[in-house]
């Protein structure tokens, strides 16, 4: 018994010896010229996803229970370093929400959301409706996810559910269009 655990000890020491500690690096001397201090290079990604009629390309946010926005489209493209990443969907449908409940569902050929921002924006031709029966139709609309609020340009028209029919160039709003400043 003596023997053998004298045996793998020895066996232990020969493995050790066959493997060298590798070479210590030599410190810079004051004469060499200082090195720049690099800074890693953050990984950037680009992802890109298509979806089919029966299973869209899906993306919600939430906050605290709450989801903020849901988003459907055919496609997409993502590019950016994590957390900063800038994301352009085609044919879009986005469905916002309020705290109180109320809806707006937009529809446009694109849509950006940008992480960084903390904004979706919807461009190239906006049609909208919201939960009580508002439409709204304008060029580009941005959503600025901090405040739930909107603002959109490009020949804007706002039509409620009885008829009404305002125009404009520009407006800022609430998601139910009820608190509404038009240019």
């Amino acid at each position: 018994m003596r023997a053998a655990a004298a045996t793998s000890v020895a066996w232990l020491l020969v493995a050790a010896g066959c493997n060298p500690q590798a070479p210590k690096t030599a410190p810079a001397s004051s004469n060499s010229p200082a090195k720049a201090q690099g800074t890693a290079t953050p990984l950037v990604l680009k992802i890109t996803g298509r979806g089919t009629a029966q299973r869209p390309v899906h993306l919600f946010k939430q906050t605290h229970n709450r989801v903020d926005y849901d988003l459907l489209a055919s496609s997409y493209q993502s590019e950016g370093p994590q957390g900063d990443q800038r994301a352009v969907f085609q044919n879009a449908r986005v469905t916002f929400h309020d705290r109180k409940g109320a809806t707006f569902a937009a529809n446009a050929p694109q849509a950006v959301v940008d992480q960084s921002a903390d904004t979706v924006t919807l461009l190239n031709g906006v049609h909208a409706r919201t939960s009580s029966g508002m439409t709204l139709e304008c060029t580009q609309l941005v959503y600025q996810r901090a405040t739930g609020m909107l603002h959109g340009n490009g020949n804007v028209v706002v039509t409620d559910p009885k008829g009404f029919r305002a125009t404009g160039s520009s407006f800022d709003s609430d998601i139910s269009l009820t608190h509404m400043r038009m240019q």
